[in-house]
């Protein structure tokens, strides 16, 4: 097995020298990614389409945006912010102070398979920050990451920005080294291992993790606002996405309305292996755990969308199943294109099943009503919560993204994910002196 002991020492020593110090430094850093993503933009979207088959949203595009927002924001999210001075042992006439961001030194980013790239992003603000990165993407996309690992080769030197290939074992090995923070995109179970093994060095984590995303439905509901938002979620990435609809929560009165309004927006695809925008199941496992759950279920397909399952294609049309909170569908994560319907009694009913669960990284509600939207915000915990829709709030421009609890820990996007990758350091200046950054 391979040991990384070299490679973060080399890095470690680049850092402590002051290699990542200067800001100009840490900008020619992102042109050079800007320039190997732009290059390269059609063999990485091919390479990500071969492991996938995904083609209705690019990675690259995704990542060039936060590319593009750094180089607009570096200097000014890298400058002290003057604090006005105040207290019985501060002076206004002679004190001065400031809040210093400061990087925190060498990088682990661990990406998952679903948006290798997208998930990788974050890597862009640790750079901005003036930290040095090691990103270990997922063995389940092996054409992905055999090629950014070649192109991240040829542009940059591994002692600034490197990337690590493996499964498992390489995984297992990076992570008895001591890194200065460690950002996980993946499932609760792993992310435990991932605590565990850096609370040996007090390290840092930030977990970007998933649950059970439950889409309520109230008797109010715009029904083919509903379809439209279901339809979007599980033709990307075929539902295999960490803020997707896990789950729909309605009433005994709305139940065979919302079958209807989703097996009617559904069957207007056609046979869905035959959708472009449909990707495929990420590999056999994973294919394997979803029909099982089909195998294990007690409740009942109401729906069956077009096409015939595939192990061949690894695809699965989305099905519907009627369920109650005891089924295997209830258990965890679903992450593919099986939409379990719950059925419950009121909208009270329905905050309360989510409450006493588990955070889940994202909350949706269908409702024409003011009130009960305003309650439902205020009633449940997320990540983030969209009404009358599905993910939006994820993909808005400068807003975070983070979960809570067991969804995850800290917030990326923007500025968000600078922050999350320095340390912002007070810094009191007495005497008459002034800090002077640009030296």
């Amino acid at each position: 097995m391979v040991s990384y002991t070299e490679l973060v020492k080399k890095q470690r020593e680049f850092f402590l020298s002051g290699g990542t110090a200067d800001i100009a430094g840490r900008k020619k850093r992102i042109e050079t990614l800007k320039t190997l993503l732009t290059t390269h933009k059609k063999e990485i979207d091919d390479a990500i389409f071969a492991d996938l088959h995904r083609s209705s949203f690019s990675d690259v595009d995704y990542t060039l945006m936060e590319v593009e927002g750094v180089l607009k924001n570096i200097e000014e999210w890298n400058a002290p912010r003057k604090m006005p001075v105040s207290g019985p042992q501060l002076s206004a006439d002679s004190d001065s102070l400031y809040i210093v961001p400061e990087p925190l030194g060498v990088v682990l980013v661990i990406s998952p398979w679903n948006f290798p790239l997208t998930t990788s992003a974050p890597l862009v603000h640790a750079l901005a920050a003036g930290n040095t990165v090691i990103l270990k993407p997922s063995e389940l996309d092996p054409t992905f990451s055999s090629l950014f690992a070649k192109l991240v080769a040829k542009y940059f030197d591994e002692k600034e920005f490197t990337v690590v290939e493996g499964a498992a074992p390489e995984t297992t090995e990076l992570l008895k080294e001591r890194f200065d923070h460690i950002l996980y995109t993946g499932c609760p179970p792993v992310a435990k291992i991932i605590m565990a093994a850096a609370a040996k060095h007090l390290t840092p984590v930030t977990l970007e993790l998933g649950g059970k995303n439950p889409v309520v439905v109230d008797e109010s509901a715009d029904l083919s606002l509903l379809a439209q938002g279901i339809v979007y979620a599980k033709l990307l990435n075929a539902g295999q996405i960490c803020i997707c609809a896990d789950y729909i929560v309605t009433t005994p009165s709305m139940k065979p309305k919302v079958i209807a309004a989703l097996s009617t927006a559904f069957n207007s695809l056609g046979d869905m292996s035959k959708v472009k925008e449909n990707a495929r199941i990420v590999n056999d496992r994973h294919f394997q755990r979803l029909i099982s759950l089909l195998q294990k279920t007690k409740g009942k397909v109401v729906y069956k969308a077009g096409g015939e399952i595939s192990q061949a294609e690894k695809f699965i049309p989305v099905h519907l199943i009627d369920v109650d909170a005891e089924d295997e569908f209830m258990q965890e994560e679903v992450f593919g294109p099986l939409l379990p319907i719950l059925t419950l009694p009121s909208f009270d009913a329905a905050v309360q099943y989510i409450k006493r669960n588990e955070k889940p990284l994202a909350s949706y509600f269908y409702t024409a009503n003011d009130e009960q939207a305003t309650r439902f915000i205020k009633e449940t915990s997320s990540g983030g919560v969209t009404v009358n829709g599905v993910m939006s709030h994820a993909f808005a421009p400068g807003a975070p993204f983070g979960g809570v609890g067991n969804s995850g820990t800290g917030r990326l996007n923007g500025k968000f994910s600078f922050d999350n990758f320095s340390h912002e350091k007070p810094v009191c200046l007495r005497a008459g002196l002034t800090y002077k950054h640009n030296l």
